[in-house]
């Protein structure tokens, strides 16, 4: 059956709606792979039927003039890019959904001002359909780059002044909480080595962590370091034992620089959790390497880059690019070094 003329073009979307299956079975269905239910595939052939869908890609991806590809951007140093898990987790979360509706990920990595310049020439040649965007920055060129072409996109994070789709967690609420559940343990001189405040990430695990203390916050135990890193984390906790030697709790902005602070106090001669209690966030790989292994929060990286790249995808399918958000759960995780 095809769609009668005037209609709107039936798309993978509607048929998947019809058949209420995901888009991932619809391309299993289509490249005739073996992973999919008889059940489903009556459903996905009635509603194919239903809708009127016509599986030529190739002509419809002529006539909308799409690449078929997603630029996955991280506005980070390459270093960080290998050394945090995190990010690898989002990565594989984009690219899982991203290959189950057959789009190919290119990975941009923009590690200086040139970098920024190149990737905003790459976003208005063409090359793309859409965009997932991780540690973006206040006012960050990329960011106005997407905004301007009108380019379907998505956030991981929430960069303040940026209307866009975007997927995050709660980071000042999931920091205030662990704050208090160290507050608990009985700490009476708590300070936080405070990450990457240029992006919203930092500055809100930041407040979450002076509102946890209220009169009990003292701004001379933050300390701040530029990346969500190991080497910033031992160097951080370094300057803070200089200034309070008496430090008998700490709040790491990372889970990676939680592990250099422990590195830093073990260093120094300071028992983890006996002396100082230390509790981090991500919960990632560098959370179970410490010892002990860390207090944490728990940031769900892969569903955060899996839930960007279908928002894309459903912009990419609808065309509406109307602001939307979505807020993924960080419980706590406790273990040994608090």
């Amino acid at each position: 059956m095809n769609a009668p003329e005037g209609r709107r073009r039936a798309t993978v979307h509607d048929v998947a709606l019809e058949a209420g299956v995901s888009r991932g079975t619809i391309s299993r269905y289509m490249n005739g792979e073996r992973y999919v239910s008889a059940e489903a595939r009556l459903a996905i052939e009635a509603a194919i039927e239903k809708v009127g869908y016509v599986p030529n890609g190739a002509a419809r991806n002529l006539a909308a003039r799409r690449s078929m590809a997603v630029g996955f951007i991280v506005h980070e140093p390459h270093a960080l890019f290998l050394e945090d898990p995190n990010i690898g987790s989002i990565m594989l979360g984009a690219n899982t959904a991203l290959s189950a509706a057959d789009y190919q990920m290119v990975t941009l990595i923009v590690d200086s001002e040139r970098d920024t310049e190149r990737v905003a020439r790459y976003l208005s040649g063409g090359f793309i359909d859409g965009a997932v965007i991780v540690s973006a920055r206040t006012k960050d060129p990329i960011s106005r780059a997407v905004e301007r072409l009108a380019m379907p996109s998505a956030f991981v994070g929430h960069p303040p002044g940026v209307l866009a789709a975007y997927v995050g967690v709660d980071n000042r609420g999931a920091a205030k909480a662990i704050t208090e559940r160290l507050v608990a343990t009985g700490r009476r001189r708590i300070g936080m080595i405070a990450a990457a405040l240029d992006r919203d990430s930092g500055s809100d695990r930041l407040a979450g962590f002076t509102s946890a203390l209220g009169s009990r916050f003292d701004p001379a135990l933050v300390e701040e370091v530029p990346l969500y890193s190991y080497a910033a984390g031992v160097a951080g906790m370094q300057r803070l034992l200089q200034r309070a030697p008496d430090l008998d709790g700490v709040f790491a902005a990372s889970d990676a620089v939680a592990a250099g602070a422990i590195e830093a106090l073990r260093m120094a001669g300071r028992r983890v959790p006996e002396d100082v209690g230390v509790v981090g966030f991500d919960d990632s790989t560098w959370a179970t390497r410490t010892q002990p292994p860390l207090s944490t929060v728990h940031q769900p990286a892969e569903g955060l880059g899996r839930a960007a790249a279908e928002a894309v995808l459903t912009q990419l399918e609808t065309g509406d690019l109307t602001f939307t958000g979505t807020m993924l759960p960080t419980p706590i995780v406790w273990r040994a070094s608090a």
